[in-house]
């Protein structure tokens, strides 16, 4: 039985699948970024992972990986290229060895300051307005709570 929400929506055309624009919209956006971080020498996922260090430097592989959403298997490597680029530093806690701490170093500081152009330039992209932009992101961030949510109850069912 379908919900009374989806019941006027055409389910089984593309046009209207919801996942598709979605998908359409990443793709244009992570493809507007991509010259704009090239200019930086750095990739989007590696520009993800340096936006939550340029918030809060010095925190653990594990905190990191929960901040920008990506497992262990696929920040490790991430963070091994940035490490060889000289932009960020992995040092094991001596009070837990097991625990690694990312750190920005200089270079990866800097590049910070050179990144701060490219929000303004992805906004105005957009053809949004600064309020259409907050409310966009706003609904994006309750739809992605809201899938994971209903993920979880289906998982546990």
């Amino acid at each position: 039985m379908r919900s009374r929400a989806a019941s006027n929506i055409q389910v089984m055309n593309l046009d209207q699948a919801l996942c598709f624009a979605l998908h359409r919209a990443s793709r244009a956006l992570t493809g507007f970024y991509r010259p704009l971080l090239d200019e930086l020498g750095i990739t989007y996922p590696q520009y993800v992972v340096l936006l939550a260090l340029w918030e809060r430097d010095g925190v653990s592989v594990g905190a990191l990986g929960e901040r920008v959403a990506l497992d262990y298997g696929t920040l490790s490597p991430l963070l091994k290229r940035l490490e060889s680029a000289g932009l960020v530093c992995r040092v094991r806690r001596t009070e837990d060895e097991r625990t690694v701490t990312v750190s920005l170093t200089a270079a990866g500081s800097e590049l910070g300051g050179a990144a701060e152009r490219i929000p303004e330039q992805v906004v105005a992209a957009t053809g949004l307005g600064p309020e259409e932009f907050d409310e966009l992101r706003a609904t994006l961030v309750a739809l992605t709570a809201s899938v994971t949510a209903a993920g979880a109850e289906r998982a546990a069912a």
